[in-house]
């Protein structure tokens, strides 16, 4: 009996160790996949800001809550089935679907600047964010979470091509883990950025001097700091949208586009001390350019075509 318990106790044991070797295994990929999409995370953390721009700041937290509870949304109910699915059974149609959220990003960045040049942008904010009821931040978040849907597309493609080989339930667990991790660091990052210039107010009226002077310092820089991430995030939309098309045209056969780009980084990359962040912003202005071109062709056809229309009907 007791030789019976001490053996049914080594095989727990087996068991344990082996699940806890499992464990190990899922946080490992986990931490290879989300690696791999940090620079998809980054373009992430640099558009959301932009949505709770002009709102009171007793709207900011739960707007962000709103836009990270529709980004997690997205990732386990939509995204990991989908993409678990096609991997499985249809692998070649990740690439073209992936192709149509990269232009819906490029339409997005240039429909922005489109917007800033033309003055259209003025139109749309002369009444105060704030002011414009519950429809106005209702349109916010959703239009938020539109974009993230792409951008946690990306993330979460990324994420399965490093774990390909694992076995199908291993890779919904890694990519279940990919989903929560980046989420809370991606919205919990927004959040601190948001809520920045309360923590000066705060620190402002401390009485430690120190402590006062970084809070007044705080206070004035951060306006200055989400209008740079506004922009940072439009030209995020771009580079993103542009990358992946770049590399969705190379996986479906038409190589010449991202050969060139790579001639372009290898022509820089071996210049001493700043190569490689040469090689990095000729990828990076390059994606930006495909993105700006195609979203610009988009821009046309959605928007200029149909006014135009419009005012030949209307002589």
């Amino acid at each position: 009996m007791a030789g019976g318990l001490a053996a049914l106790l080594d095989d727990i044991a087996a068991l344990a160790k082996l699940a806890a070797a499992s464990v190990d295994d899922v946080g490992a990929a986990a931490g290879r996949a989300s690696a791999k999409a940090a620079g998809v995370v980054i373009d992430d953390t640099a558009v959301t800001p932009r949505y709770v721009h002009g709102f009171t700041p007793d709207r900011e937290l739960p707007i962000i809550r709103r836009i990270a509870v529709g980004s997690l949304r997205n990732k386990l109910l939509f995204i990991l089935p989908a993409a678990l699915l096609l991997s499985q059974f249809l692998p070649w149609l990740l690439t073209p679907i992936l192709m149509v959220g990269g232009a819906y990003l490029s339409y997005e960045g240039a429909e922005k600047i489109w917007e800033l040049v033309s003055g259209h942008a003025k139109e749309h904010t002369s009444t105060p964010v704030a002011a414009q009821g519950a429809d106005t931040e209702k349109t916010m978040v959703g239009g938020a979470i539109r974009t993230d849907f792409i951008l946690s597309a990306e993330i979460m493609v990324i994420a399965l091509n490093e774990v390909a080989d694992e076995p199908l339930v291993s890779r919904a667990v890694i990519l279940a883990v990919v989903a929560l991790a980046i989420t809370v660091l991606v919205y919990g990052v927004v959040a601190l950025i948001v809520k920045m210039d309360d923590i000066g107010l705060h620190l402002a009226g401390r009485s430690n001097a120190a402590a006062a002077a970084t809070g007044r310092v705080l206070v004035r820089a951060m306006p200055k700091v989400l209008s740079v991430l506004s922009t940072v995030g439009i030209v995020a939309m771009l580079w993103v949208g542009g990358h992946i098309l770049l590399s969705g045209v190379d996986t479906l056969g038409w190589h010449v586009p991202m050969d060139l780009l790579h001639h372009l980084e290898d022509a820089v990359h071996h210049v001493p001390g700043v190569g490689g962040l040469l090689a990095w912003l000729v990828d990076t202005l390059g994606s930006a350019l495909v993105g700006l071109v195609v979203g610009a062709v988009l821009v046309g056809l959605l928007h200029l075509v149909p006014r135009r229309k419009q005012a030949a009907a209307a002589h």
